[in-house]
Protein backbone atom coordinates (compact mmCIF):
# COMPACT_ATOMS: atom_id res chain seq x y z
CA UNK A 1 0.00 0.00 0.00
CA UNK A 2 1.28 3.60 -0.55
CA UNK A 3 0.31 6.47 0.63
CA UNK A 4 0.89 10.03 -0.76
CA UNK A 5 2.34 12.27 1.61
CA UNK A 6 1.27 15.88 2.24
CA UNK A 7 2.28 18.72 2.40
CA UNK A 8 1.59 22.22 3.05
CA UNK A 9 3.29 25.67 3.75
CA UNK A 10 1.76 28.08 5.82
CA UNK A 11 -0.33 31.14 5.02
CA UNK A 12 -0.15 34.94 5.02
CA UNK A 13 -2.48 36.26 7.90
CA UNK A 14 -3.07 39.36 5.32
CA UNK A 15 -4.71 37.33 2.86
CA UNK A 16 -7.43 39.24 2.59
CA UNK A 17 -9.49 36.72 0.06
CA UNK A 18 -9.67 34.05 2.81
CA UNK A 19 -10.33 36.55 5.79
CA UNK A 20 -13.57 37.95 3.34
CA UNK A 21 -14.51 34.32 3.34
CA UNK A 22 -14.54 33.59 6.79
CA UNK A 23 -16.22 36.32 7.90
CA UNK A 24 -19.50 35.21 5.60
CA UNK A 25 -19.67 32.93 8.95
CA UNK A 26 -19.06 35.47 11.09
CA UNK A 27 -21.81 37.51 9.97
CA UNK A 28 -24.52 35.72 11.63
CA UNK A 29 -23.27 36.48 15.00
CA UNK A 30 -21.21 39.68 13.66
CA UNK A 31 -23.15 41.82 17.10
CA UNK A 32 -21.45 39.10 19.31
CA UNK A 33 -18.23 39.99 17.27
CA UNK A 34 -18.20 43.17 17.43
CA UNK A 35 -19.11 43.13 21.24
CA UNK A 36 -15.83 40.95 20.96
CA UNK A 37 -14.15 43.79 19.57
CA UNK A 38 -15.03 46.29 22.09
CA UNK A 39 -13.99 43.95 25.34
CA UNK A 40 -10.76 43.69 23.53
CA UNK A 41 -10.66 47.54 23.47
CA UNK A 42 -11.92 47.69 27.12
CA UNK A 43 -8.88 45.36 28.47
CA UNK A 44 -5.98 47.57 26.52
CA UNK A 45 -7.42 50.12 28.42
CA UNK A 46 -7.83 48.47 31.64
CA UNK A 47 -4.45 46.76 31.77
CA UNK A 48 -2.28 49.57 32.72
CA UNK A 49 -4.54 50.83 35.22
CA UNK A 50 -3.58 49.03 38.14
CA UNK A 51 0.36 50.08 37.86
CA UNK A 52 -1.29 54.05 37.73
CA UNK A 53 -3.14 53.48 40.68
CA UNK A 54 -0.40 51.64 42.65
CA UNK A 55 1.96 54.75 41.71
CA UNK A 56 -0.62 56.99 42.71
CA UNK A 57 -1.26 55.01 45.93
CA UNK A 58 1.99 54.94 47.08
CA UNK A 59 3.59 58.63 46.19
CA UNK A 60 0.24 60.52 46.67
CA UNK A 61 -1.08 58.78 49.83
CA UNK A 62 1.26 56.22 51.56
CA UNK A 63 4.41 58.53 51.25
CA UNK A 64 2.40 61.33 52.57
CA UNK A 65 0.55 58.88 55.21
CA UNK A 66 -2.76 59.78 54.17
CA UNK A 67 -4.77 56.55 55.46
CA UNK A 68 -8.25 58.08 54.37
CA UNK A 69 -6.94 58.54 50.68
CA UNK A 70 -5.47 55.41 50.38
CA UNK A 71 -8.29 53.75 51.53
CA UNK A 72 -10.19 55.18 48.88
CA UNK A 73 -7.69 54.63 45.81
CA UNK A 74 -7.67 50.83 47.36
CA UNK A 75 -11.37 50.48 47.20
CA UNK A 76 -10.95 52.03 43.41
CA UNK A 77 -8.31 49.74 42.80
CA UNK A 78 -10.22 46.93 44.28
CA UNK A 79 -13.05 47.95 42.12
CA UNK A 80 -11.08 48.12 38.89
CA UNK A 81 -9.27 44.51 39.20
CA UNK A 82 -12.60 43.10 39.54
CA UNK A 83 -13.87 45.01 36.90
CA UNK A 84 -10.92 43.98 34.78
CA UNK A 85 -11.68 40.29 36.11
CA UNK A 86 -15.12 40.37 34.24
CA UNK A 87 -14.31 41.83 31.10
CA UNK A 88 -11.42 38.81 31.15
CA UNK A 89 -14.22 36.49 31.75
CA UNK A 90 -16.14 37.45 29.46
CA UNK A 91 -13.84 37.73 26.54
CA UNK A 92 -12.19 34.57 27.21
CA UNK A 93 -15.82 33.08 26.96
CA UNK A 94 -17.47 34.94 24.07
CA UNK A 95 -14.25 34.16 22.09
CA UNK A 96 -14.87 30.88 22.61
CA UNK A 97 -17.99 31.20 21.90
CA UNK A 98 -17.86 32.38 18.64
CA UNK A 99 -15.24 30.61 17.58
CA UNK A 100 -17.17 26.98 18.54
CA UNK A 101 -20.22 28.38 16.56
CA UNK A 102 -18.51 29.31 13.38
CA UNK A 103 -16.59 25.78 13.36
CA UNK A 104 -20.10 23.95 14.26
CA UNK A 105 -21.04 26.25 10.78
CA UNK A 106 -18.37 25.08 8.41
CA UNK A 107 -18.33 21.54 9.60
CA UNK A 108 -21.91 21.15 9.07
CA UNK A 109 -21.02 23.00 5.35
CA UNK A 110 -18.43 21.16 4.82
CA UNK A 111 -20.23 17.93 5.73
CA UNK A 112 -22.67 18.80 3.33
CA UNK A 113 -20.46 19.34 0.56
CA UNK A 114 -19.06 16.34 1.05
CA UNK A 115 -22.31 14.53 0.45
CA UNK A 116 -22.78 15.92 -2.85
CA UNK A 117 -19.33 14.94 -3.93
CA UNK A 118 -19.08 12.29 -7.22
CA UNK A 119 -17.36 9.10 -6.76
CA UNK A 120 -14.54 10.24 -8.51
CA UNK A 121 -13.21 12.55 -6.30
CA UNK A 122 -13.64 9.87 -3.18
CA UNK A 123 -11.66 7.49 -5.63
CA UNK A 124 -8.74 9.95 -5.65
CA UNK A 125 -8.48 11.48 -2.13
CA UNK A 126 -7.59 9.54 0.86
CA UNK A 127 -10.59 9.43 3.48
CA UNK A 128 -8.30 10.02 6.35
CA UNK A 129 -7.19 13.69 4.28
CA UNK A 130 -11.07 14.17 4.11
CA UNK A 131 -11.16 13.45 8.13
CA UNK A 132 -8.61 15.92 8.32
CA UNK A 133 -10.24 18.97 7.06
CA UNK A 134 -13.23 17.87 8.16
CA UNK A 135 -11.80 17.58 12.09
CA UNK A 136 -8.34 18.92 12.71
CA UNK A 137 -8.24 21.74 10.27
CA UNK A 138 -11.95 22.90 11.25
CA UNK A 139 -10.58 22.55 14.86
CA UNK A 140 -7.63 25.09 13.71
CA UNK A 141 -10.32 27.79 13.13
CA UNK A 142 -11.29 27.78 16.66
CA UNK A 143 -8.09 29.37 17.47
CA UNK A 144 -8.21 31.96 15.03
CA UNK A 145 -11.01 33.37 17.03
CA UNK A 146 -10.20 32.68 20.74
CA UNK A 147 -6.34 33.15 20.31
CA UNK A 148 -5.98 34.67 16.97
CA UNK A 149 -6.95 37.97 15.41
CA UNK A 150 -8.74 39.42 18.59
CA UNK A 151 -6.18 38.26 20.73
CA UNK A 152 -3.24 39.79 18.30
CA UNK A 153 -5.37 43.06 17.98
CA UNK A 154 -5.65 43.57 21.68
CA UNK A 155 -2.06 42.77 22.42
CA UNK A 156 -1.22 45.72 20.04
CA UNK A 157 -3.55 47.84 21.56
CA UNK A 158 -2.35 47.20 25.31
CA UNK A 159 0.94 48.13 23.85
CA UNK A 160 0.05 51.26 22.39
CA UNK A 161 -1.84 52.06 25.55
CA UNK A 162 1.04 51.45 28.25
CA UNK A 163 3.77 52.96 25.76
CA UNK A 164 1.66 56.21 26.03
CA UNK A 165 0.96 56.23 29.57
CA UNK A 166 4.49 55.16 30.36
CA UNK A 167 5.86 58.36 27.87
CA UNK A 168 2.62 60.82 30.00
CA UNK A 169 4.51 59.85 33.47
CA UNK A 170 8.06 60.25 32.42
CA UNK A 171 9.53 59.54 29.29
CA UNK A 172 13.76 59.17 30.53
CA UNK A 173 12.83 56.61 32.33
CA UNK A 174 10.49 55.09 29.47
CA UNK A 175 13.37 55.36 26.75
CA UNK A 176 15.39 53.37 29.74
CA UNK A 177 13.00 50.97 29.50
CA UNK A 178 12.90 50.19 26.13
CA UNK A 179 16.63 49.73 25.48
CA UNK A 180 16.04 45.95 25.66
CA UNK A 181 13.26 45.85 23.18
CA UNK A 182 15.13 45.51 19.81
CA UNK A 183 16.51 42.19 21.10
CA UNK A 184 12.96 41.35 22.45
CA UNK A 185 11.87 42.19 18.91
CA UNK A 186 14.74 40.20 16.94
CA UNK A 187 14.49 36.87 19.46
CA UNK A 188 10.05 36.89 18.64
CA UNK A 189 10.83 37.17 14.75
CA UNK A 190 13.33 34.83 14.76
CA UNK A 191 10.65 32.53 17.19
CA UNK A 192 8.02 33.11 14.73
CA UNK A 193 9.81 31.97 11.71
CA UNK A 194 11.47 29.15 13.42
CA UNK A 195 7.83 27.75 14.65
CA UNK A 196 6.10 28.46 11.43
CA UNK A 197 8.20 25.76 10.37
CA UNK A 198 7.68 23.73 12.87
CA UNK A 199 3.91 24.28 12.93
CA UNK A 200 3.68 23.32 9.24
CA UNK A 201 5.69 20.29 9.95
CA UNK A 202 2.79 19.21 12.89
CA UNK A 203 0.26 19.92 10.47
CA UNK A 204 1.65 17.81 7.63
CA UNK A 205 2.54 15.06 10.66
CA UNK A 206 -1.23 15.19 11.80
CA UNK A 207 -2.18 14.43 7.84
CA UNK A 208 -0.48 11.68 6.99
CA UNK A 209 -0.52 10.09 10.29
CA UNK A 210 -4.11 10.83 10.06
CA UNK A 211 -4.66 9.58 6.18
CA UNK A 212 -2.48 5.91 7.26
CA UNK A 213 -4.49 5.13 9.83
CA UNK A 214 -7.09 5.49 7.98
CA UNK A 215 -6.16 3.32 5.19
CA UNK A 216 -4.36 0.39 6.94
CA UNK A 217 -7.39 0.11 9.90
CA UNK A 218 -9.94 -0.54 6.98
CA UNK A 219 -7.83 -2.72 5.19
CA UNK A 220 -6.32 -5.15 7.66
CA UNK A 221 -7.18 -7.85 6.47
CA UNK A 222 -5.17 -7.41 3.40
CA UNK A 223 -2.26 -6.83 5.88
CA UNK A 224 -2.74 -9.85 7.82
CA UNK A 225 -3.79 -12.09 4.85
CA UNK A 226 -0.68 -11.15 3.25
CA UNK A 227 1.97 -11.10 6.69
CA UNK A 228 2.54 -7.29 6.15
CA UNK A 229 2.34 -6.80 10.10
CA UNK A 230 5.53 -6.17 10.71
CA UNK A 231 6.29 -3.65 6.92
CA UNK A 232 3.14 -1.97 8.23
CA UNK A 233 4.42 -1.80 11.52
CA UNK A 234 7.71 -0.02 10.38
CA UNK A 235 5.92 2.27 8.30
CA UNK A 236 4.00 3.36 10.90
CA UNK A 237 6.85 3.81 13.14
CA UNK A 238 8.66 6.16 10.66
CA UNK A 239 5.27 7.88 10.36
CA UNK A 240 5.04 8.52 13.84
CA UNK A 241 8.64 9.22 14.43
CA UNK A 242 8.02 12.33 12.16
CA UNK A 243 4.69 13.26 14.35
CA UNK A 244 6.89 12.88 17.13
CA UNK A 245 9.78 14.99 15.72
CA UNK A 246 7.67 18.00 13.96
CA UNK A 247 5.86 18.35 17.42
CA UNK A 248 9.27 18.11 19.84
CA UNK A 249 10.96 21.08 17.46
CA UNK A 250 8.17 22.90 18.29
CA UNK A 251 8.60 22.23 22.03
CA UNK A 252 12.11 23.04 21.50
CA UNK A 253 11.37 26.42 19.75
CA UNK A 254 9.01 27.33 23.12
CA UNK A 255 11.55 25.68 25.56
CA UNK A 256 14.24 28.31 24.05
CA UNK A 257 12.58 31.60 23.42
CA UNK A 258 10.30 32.20 26.46
CA UNK A 259 13.27 31.68 28.81
CA UNK A 260 15.12 34.30 26.50
CA UNK A 261 12.44 36.96 26.48
CA UNK A 262 12.41 36.27 30.04
CA UNK A 263 16.10 36.84 30.36
CA UNK A 264 15.59 39.94 28.16
CA UNK A 265 12.85 41.36 30.07
CA UNK A 266 15.01 40.73 33.32
CA UNK A 267 17.78 42.59 31.99
CA UNK A 268 15.26 45.18 30.98
CA UNK A 269 13.73 45.61 35.02
CA UNK A 270 17.41 45.82 35.71
CA UNK A 271 18.21 48.66 34.02
CA UNK A 272 14.91 50.58 35.03
CA UNK A 273 15.55 49.60 38.84
CA UNK A 274 19.43 51.17 38.41
CA UNK A 275 18.38 54.33 36.47
CA UNK A 276 15.01 54.51 38.49
CA UNK A 277 16.95 53.91 41.71
CA UNK A 278 19.49 56.37 40.94
CA UNK A 279 16.82 59.19 40.57
CA UNK A 280 14.99 58.29 44.17
CA UNK A 281 18.51 58.73 45.56
CA UNK A 282 18.20 62.21 43.77
CA UNK A 283 14.98 62.82 44.58
CA UNK A 284 14.45 63.16 40.70
CA UNK A 285 11.72 60.00 40.34
CA UNK A 286 9.11 58.90 43.12
CA UNK A 287 9.27 55.46 44.55
CA UNK A 288 5.57 54.76 43.31
CA UNK A 289 6.78 55.60 39.66
CA UNK A 290 9.75 53.63 39.80
CA UNK A 291 7.32 50.64 40.79
CA UNK A 292 4.85 51.19 38.49
CA UNK A 293 7.58 51.09 35.85
CA UNK A 294 8.27 47.99 36.89
CA UNK A 295 4.74 46.60 36.49
CA UNK A 296 4.52 48.32 33.24
CA UNK A 297 7.53 46.22 32.23
CA UNK A 298 6.03 43.40 32.88
CA UNK A 299 2.64 44.32 31.23
CA UNK A 300 4.45 45.28 28.45
CA UNK A 301 6.59 42.49 27.55
CA UNK A 302 3.95 39.94 27.66
CA UNK A 303 2.21 40.80 24.94
CA UNK A 304 4.94 40.63 22.85
CA UNK A 305 5.76 37.32 24.03
CA UNK A 306 2.49 36.16 22.84
CA UNK A 307 2.04 37.72 19.53
CA UNK A 308 4.44 35.58 17.68
CA UNK A 309 2.88 32.50 18.96
CA UNK A 310 -0.78 33.78 18.21
CA UNK A 311 0.54 35.11 14.46
CA UNK A 312 1.84 31.49 14.30
CA UNK A 313 -1.80 30.19 15.61
CA UNK A 314 -3.35 32.90 13.11
CA UNK A 315 -1.51 31.74 10.18
CA UNK A 316 -2.20 28.15 10.83
CA UNK A 317 -5.85 29.08 10.66
CA UNK A 318 -5.26 30.57 7.58
CA UNK A 319 -3.77 27.49 6.01
CA UNK A 320 -6.42 25.40 7.02
CA UNK A 321 -8.90 27.85 5.83
CA UNK A 322 -7.14 27.99 2.79
CA UNK A 323 -7.77 24.07 2.72
CA UNK A 324 -11.63 24.10 3.90
CA UNK A 325 -12.12 27.19 1.24
CA UNK A 326 -10.95 24.94 -1.63
CA UNK A 327 -12.51 22.14 -0.70
CA UNK A 328 -15.73 23.80 -0.17
CA UNK A 329 -15.65 25.45 -3.34
CA UNK A 330 -14.22 22.48 -6.04
CA UNK A 331 -16.40 21.55 -8.91
CA UNK A 332 -16.31 17.33 -7.94
CA UNK A 333 -19.71 17.66 -7.43
CA UNK A 334 -22.36 16.03 -10.01
CA UNK A 335 -24.48 18.98 -11.41
CA UNK A 336 -27.90 18.88 -10.00
CA UNK A 337 -29.46 21.36 -12.25
CA UNK A 338 -32.14 18.56 -13.54
CA UNK A 339 -35.84 20.09 -12.37
CA UNK A 340 -38.25 16.60 -13.22
CA UNK A 341 -39.43 15.02 -10.20
CA UNK A 342 -41.95 12.30 -11.43
CA UNK A 343 -43.78 10.70 -8.33
CA UNK A 344 -43.78 7.37 -10.39
CA UNK A 345 -41.88 6.17 -13.49
CA UNK A 346 -41.99 2.80 -16.16
CA UNK A 347 -38.82 1.94 -16.17
CA UNK A 348 -37.70 2.42 -19.75
CA UNK A 349 -33.66 3.18 -20.21
CA UNK A 350 -32.01 3.85 -23.24
CA UNK A 351 -28.23 4.37 -22.80
CA UNK A 352 -27.58 5.87 -26.54
CA UNK A 353 -23.67 5.83 -27.57
CA UNK A 354 -22.41 6.09 -24.22
CA UNK A 355 -18.80 6.79 -23.96
CA UNK A 356 -16.99 6.97 -20.61
CA UNK A 357 -13.94 7.52 -19.02
CA UNK A 358 -12.59 7.80 -15.30
CA UNK A 359 -8.88 9.29 -16.32
CA UNK A 360 -8.96 11.56 -19.46
CA UNK A 361 -9.69 9.52 -22.77
CA UNK A 362 -8.68 6.16 -21.00
CA UNK A 363 -12.39 4.74 -21.90
CA UNK A 364 -13.99 1.68 -19.94
CA UNK A 365 -16.86 2.37 -22.55
CA UNK A 366 -17.35 2.57 -25.92
CA UNK A 367 -20.06 3.53 -27.49
CA UNK A 368 -22.32 1.51 -25.60
CA UNK A 369 -25.66 1.19 -27.19
CA UNK A 370 -28.90 -0.92 -25.74
CA UNK A 371 -32.47 -0.54 -24.33
CA UNK A 372 -34.35 -2.31 -21.27
CA UNK A 373 -38.08 -2.13 -21.75
CA UNK A 374 -40.46 -2.02 -18.81
CA UNK A 375 -40.42 -5.05 -16.89
CA UNK A 376 -37.76 -6.47 -18.65
CA UNK A 377 -34.36 -8.43 -16.59
CA UNK A 378 -31.33 -7.53 -18.45
CA UNK A 379 -28.20 -9.30 -17.69
CA UNK A 380 -24.84 -7.64 -18.18
CA UNK A 381 -21.53 -10.49 -18.07
CA UNK A 382 -17.77 -10.32 -19.18
CA UNK A 383 -14.74 -10.83 -18.01
CA UNK A 384 -13.08 -8.63 -14.74
CA UNK A 385 -13.06 -4.71 -16.08
CA UNK A 386 -15.03 -5.38 -19.17
CA UNK A 387 -17.31 -1.88 -18.08
CA UNK A 388 -20.52 -3.98 -15.94
CA UNK A 389 -19.96 -1.96 -12.66
CA UNK A 390 -19.28 1.19 -14.69
CA UNK A 391 -23.03 0.88 -16.56
CA UNK A 392 -24.62 0.56 -13.49
CA UNK A 393 -22.73 3.25 -12.40
CA UNK A 394 -23.52 5.85 -15.26
CA UNK A 395 -27.40 5.37 -14.63
CA UNK A 396 -27.35 6.17 -10.75
CA UNK A 397 -25.22 9.05 -12.03
CA UNK A 398 -22.15 8.41 -9.38
CA UNK A 399 -20.38 9.14 -12.57
CA UNK A 400 -21.11 11.73 -15.65
CA UNK A 401 -20.44 10.09 -18.86
CA UNK A 402 -18.09 11.70 -21.62
CA UNK A 403 -20.24 10.84 -24.61
CA UNK A 404 -23.59 10.16 -25.34
CA UNK A 405 -27.30 9.95 -23.34
CA UNK A 406 -28.65 7.67 -20.91
CA UNK A 407 -32.80 7.84 -20.94
CA UNK A 408 -35.21 6.50 -18.40
CA UNK A 409 -38.56 7.03 -20.40
CA UNK A 410 -37.06 8.98 -22.76
CA UNK A 411 -36.30 11.82 -20.43
CA UNK A 412 -32.21 12.08 -20.23
CA UNK A 413 -31.44 11.61 -16.78
CA UNK A 414 -29.12 14.71 -16.50
CA UNK A 415 -32.82 16.51 -16.44
CA UNK A 416 -34.39 14.43 -13.58
CA UNK A 417 -33.46 16.01 -10.22
CA UNK A 418 -30.79 13.83 -8.28
CA UNK A 419 -32.41 12.63 -5.21
CA UNK A 420 -35.73 12.05 -7.23
CA UNK A 421 -34.03 9.77 -9.92
CA UNK A 422 -32.04 7.36 -7.71
CA UNK A 423 -35.63 7.18 -5.62
CA UNK A 424 -36.85 5.31 -8.24
CA UNK A 425 -33.51 3.05 -8.39
CA UNK A 426 -32.80 0.09 -6.26
CA UNK A 427 -29.03 -1.10 -6.34
CA UNK A 428 -27.64 -4.40 -4.43
CA UNK A 429 -23.98 -4.22 -4.84
CA UNK A 430 -21.70 -7.14 -4.05
CA UNK A 431 -19.38 -5.24 -1.25
CA UNK A 432 -22.43 -4.83 0.97
CA UNK A 433 -21.53 -1.53 3.59
CA UNK A 434 -23.36 -1.45 6.79
CA UNK A 435 -23.10 1.18 9.17
CA UNK A 436 -22.11 0.67 12.94
CA UNK A 437 -25.74 0.89 14.08
CA UNK A 438 -29.07 -1.59 14.43
CA UNK A 439 -30.39 -3.55 11.66
CA UNK A 440 -33.59 -1.74 11.36
CA UNK A 441 -31.31 1.71 10.86
CA UNK A 442 -29.12 0.30 8.10
CA UNK A 443 -32.06 -1.51 6.75
CA UNK A 444 -34.51 1.77 6.47
CA UNK A 445 -31.21 4.68 6.82
CA UNK A 446 -33.89 6.66 9.07
CA UNK A 447 -36.11 7.14 6.94
CA UNK A 448 -39.27 7.65 9.42
CA UNK A 449 -42.00 6.94 6.53
CA UNK A 450 -40.44 3.05 6.66
CA UNK A 451 -42.33 1.02 9.27
CA UNK A 452 -40.99 -2.01 11.06
CA UNK A 453 -44.09 -4.35 9.56
CA UNK A 454 -42.73 -3.04 6.40
CA UNK A 455 -39.40 -3.87 7.18
CA UNK A 456 -40.48 -7.77 8.39
CA UNK A 457 -42.64 -8.35 5.66
CA UNK A 458 -39.90 -7.38 3.15
CA UNK A 459 -37.07 -9.68 5.13
CA UNK A 460 -39.38 -12.26 4.45
CA UNK A 461 -39.77 -11.83 1.14
CA UNK A 462 -36.18 -12.55 0.73
CA UNK A 463 -35.94 -15.20 3.69
CA UNK A 464 -34.09 -12.86 6.51
CA UNK A 465 -36.85 -12.90 9.05
CA UNK A 466 -35.59 -15.82 10.55
CA UNK A 467 -31.91 -14.91 11.10
CA UNK A 468 -33.03 -11.62 11.94
CA UNK A 469 -35.67 -12.71 14.71
CA UNK A 470 -32.69 -15.01 16.22
CA UNK A 471 -30.46 -12.21 16.73
CA UNK A 472 -30.34 -10.52 20.34
CA UNK A 473 -32.99 -7.65 19.69
CA UNK A 474 -34.22 -8.32 16.50
CA UNK A 475 -34.24 -5.16 14.04
CA UNK A 476 -32.22 -3.30 17.25
CA UNK A 477 -29.82 -5.97 16.85
CA UNK A 478 -25.98 -4.06 16.55
CA UNK A 479 -24.49 -4.97 13.63
CA UNK A 480 -20.91 -2.92 14.84
CA UNK A 481 -18.62 -1.35 12.30
CA UNK A 482 -19.21 -2.70 9.01
CA UNK A 483 -21.60 -5.26 10.15
CA UNK A 484 -18.56 -7.19 11.43
CA UNK A 485 -20.61 -9.09 13.82
CA UNK A 486 -22.64 -10.71 10.53
CA UNK A 487 -22.02 -13.44 8.10
CA UNK A 488 -21.21 -12.67 4.41
CA UNK A 489 -24.85 -13.76 3.32
CA UNK A 490 -26.06 -12.26 6.22
CA UNK A 491 -25.07 -8.66 5.20
CA UNK A 492 -26.23 -9.92 1.43
CA UNK A 493 -29.77 -10.02 2.77
CA UNK A 494 -29.86 -6.95 4.87
CA UNK A 495 -29.25 -5.26 1.19
CA UNK A 496 -31.63 -6.81 -0.30
CA UNK A 497 -34.29 -5.87 2.52
CA UNK A 498 -33.29 -2.41 1.92
CA UNK A 499 -33.57 -2.42 -1.81
CA UNK A 500 -37.31 -3.98 -1.55
CA UNK A 501 -38.33 -1.56 1.22
CA UNK A 502 -37.98 1.59 -1.14
CA UNK A 503 -39.89 -0.06 -3.33
CA UNK A 504 -38.38 1.30 -6.54
CA UNK A 505 -39.12 0.87 -10.04
CA UNK A 506 -35.97 -0.13 -11.38
CA UNK A 507 -33.80 -2.80 -9.68
CA UNK A 508 -29.90 -3.14 -10.03
CA UNK A 509 -27.95 -6.46 -8.82
CA UNK A 510 -24.53 -5.93 -9.16
CA UNK A 511 -23.08 -9.59 -8.02
CA UNK A 512 -25.61 -9.61 -5.29
CA UNK A 513 -25.33 -13.50 -5.30
CA UNK A 514 -21.39 -14.05 -5.79
CA UNK A 515 -20.58 -14.02 -2.07
CA UNK A 516 -23.46 -16.05 -0.84
CA UNK A 517 -23.59 -19.69 -0.39
CA UNK A 518 -25.69 -22.47 -2.43
CA UNK A 519 -28.40 -23.08 -0.55
CA UNK A 520 -28.70 -19.26 0.42
CA UNK A 521 -28.31 -18.59 -3.46
CA UNK A 522 -31.49 -19.81 -4.28
CA UNK A 523 -32.94 -18.43 -1.51
CA UNK A 524 -32.45 -15.47 -3.11
CA UNK A 525 -32.99 -16.43 -6.66
CA UNK A 526 -36.75 -17.26 -5.59
CA UNK A 527 -36.28 -13.50 -3.83
CA UNK A 528 -35.18 -11.93 -6.93
CA UNK A 529 -37.96 -13.26 -8.76
CA UNK A 530 -40.67 -11.99 -6.65
CA UNK A 531 -38.92 -8.80 -6.48
CA UNK A 532 -38.25 -8.42 -10.39
CA UNK A 533 -41.79 -9.14 -11.31
CA UNK A 534 -43.40 -5.68 -12.69
CA UNK A 535 -40.09 -4.07 -12.23
CA UNK A 536 -37.17 -3.05 -15.16
CA UNK A 537 -34.03 -5.43 -13.91
CA UNK A 538 -30.06 -5.01 -14.38
CA UNK A 539 -27.93 -8.07 -13.46
CA UNK A 540 -24.70 -8.51 -13.31
CA UNK A 541 -23.87 -11.85 -12.83
CA UNK A 542 -20.28 -13.92 -13.01
CA UNK A 543 -22.71 -17.07 -12.59
CA UNK A 544 -24.26 -17.76 -15.49
CA UNK A 545 -26.70 -20.06 -14.34
CA UNK A 546 -28.20 -17.31 -12.18
CA UNK A 547 -29.11 -15.52 -15.66
CA UNK A 548 -30.59 -17.54 -17.99
CA UNK A 549 -33.69 -16.93 -17.73
CA UNK A 550 -33.18 -13.29 -18.58
CA UNK A 551 -35.43 -11.30 -21.27
CA UNK A 552 -31.50 -9.99 -22.94
CA UNK A 553 -28.10 -10.99 -21.80
CA UNK A 554 -25.24 -8.07 -23.25
CA UNK A 555 -21.57 -9.24 -23.42
CA UNK A 556 -19.04 -6.70 -23.32
CA UNK A 557 -15.32 -7.29 -23.52
CA UNK A 558 -13.00 -3.97 -23.13
CA UNK A 559 -15.63 -1.92 -22.66
CA UNK A 560 -17.54 -2.78 -26.19
CA UNK A 561 -20.94 -4.56 -26.34
CA UNK A 562 -19.91 -7.64 -28.58
CA UNK A 563 -23.12 -10.01 -28.29
CA UNK A 564 -26.64 -9.65 -27.46
CA UNK A 565 -29.53 -11.56 -27.13
CA UNK A 566 -31.27 -14.47 -25.22
CA UNK A 567 -28.97 -17.28 -23.59
CA UNK A 568 -30.03 -19.83 -26.29
CA UNK A 569 -29.35 -17.63 -28.53
CA UNK A 570 -25.83 -16.71 -27.62
CA UNK A 571 -25.19 -19.81 -27.19
CA UNK A 572 -25.59 -20.79 -30.94
CA UNK A 573 -23.49 -18.17 -32.12
CA UNK A 574 -20.49 -19.91 -30.25
CA UNK A 575 -19.05 -16.69 -29.68
CA UNK A 576 -17.93 -15.01 -26.51
CA UNK A 577 -21.03 -15.70 -24.42
CA UNK A 578 -20.31 -19.43 -25.38
CA UNK A 579 -16.96 -19.49 -24.48
CA UNK A 580 -17.84 -17.82 -21.06
CA UNK A 581 -20.29 -20.60 -20.73
CA UNK A 582 -17.97 -23.16 -21.66
CA UNK A 583 -15.04 -21.85 -18.62
CA UNK A 584 -17.88 -21.75 -16.00
CA UNK A 585 -18.97 -25.54 -16.75
CA UNK A 586 -15.35 -26.62 -16.58
CA UNK A 587 -14.66 -25.06 -13.54
CA UNK A 588 -17.88 -26.62 -11.52
CA UNK A 589 -16.79 -29.91 -13.30
CA UNK A 590 -13.56 -29.40 -11.52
Amino acid sequence: MSLEKENVKSGDIIDTTVLKKLYQFVKPYQGKFYLLIFLTLALAILAPTRPYFIQVAIDDYVALGERPGLVQIIYLLVGLMVLQAFVQFAHTYLSGWIGQVIIKDIRIRLYRHLLKMRLKFFDNTPIGRLVTRNVSDIETLADVFSEGLAAIIGDLLQLVTILAVMFYIDWKLTLVSLCTLPLLIISTYIFKEKIKVAFNDVRNAVSNLNSFLQEHITGMNIVQIFNREKREYEKFKEINRDHRKAHIKSVLYYSIYFPVAEIIQAIGIGLVVWYGATGVFDLDIKVGVLISFIMYLQLFFRPIRMIADRYNTLQMGVVSSSRIFKLLESDEQIPNEGTFKPEKIKGNIHLENVWFAYNDEEYVLRDINFEVKHGETVALVGATGAGKSSIINLISRFYEINKGAIKIDGTDIKEFELSTLRKHIGVVLQDVFLFSDTIYYNITLGNPNISREEVMQAAKLVGAKKFIEKLPGGLDYDVKERGATLSVGQRQLISFVRAIVYNPEIIILDEATSSVDTETEELIQKAIEKMMKGRTSIVIAHRLSTIQKADKIIVLHQGEIKEMGTHESLLALGGYYTNLHKMQMKSMAI
